[in-house]
């Protein structure tokens, strides 16, 4: 038995969990924030038998993509009279971040 940990973006974590129910995988989906942008994502946990581990990875490339984003960066601590001129920064963000644990023991109660 192994449990998948997705954490994709909030904009895939609907179609994701929808993908992978229309497949019949038992799906938790756990609203969360990511520490770089600080913006809403999703860990999605599915618990499947080791044989299924790589048509769940599948899903999940299907279904969460990568964006690009432009982010205006913090303007450092500055001294007085001193200009800043913040240019956007293009950022990389979604996608899917997946964690495959063993799982030791697993009860359906």
């Amino acid at each position: 038995m192994k449990l998948v940990i997705a954490i994709v973006h909030a904009e895939d974590a609907g179609a994701l969990v929808d993908a992978l129910t229309d497949k019949e995988y038992r799906v938790t989906r756990l609203h969360s924030t990511g520490g770089f942008l600080k913006q809403s994502n999703a860990s999605v946990l599915v618990g499947v038998e080791e044989a299924q581990v790589d048509d769940v990875l599948a899903v999940i490339r299907e279904t969460c993509h990568a964006r690009q984003q432009f982010i205006n960066p913090m303007p450092p601590i500055m001294e007085p009279g001193e200009f800043y001129m913040p240019y956007p920064v293009e950022v990389s963000f979604g996608g899917a971040t997946v964690f495959v644990i063993d799982v030791a023991r697993y009860e359906r109660l």
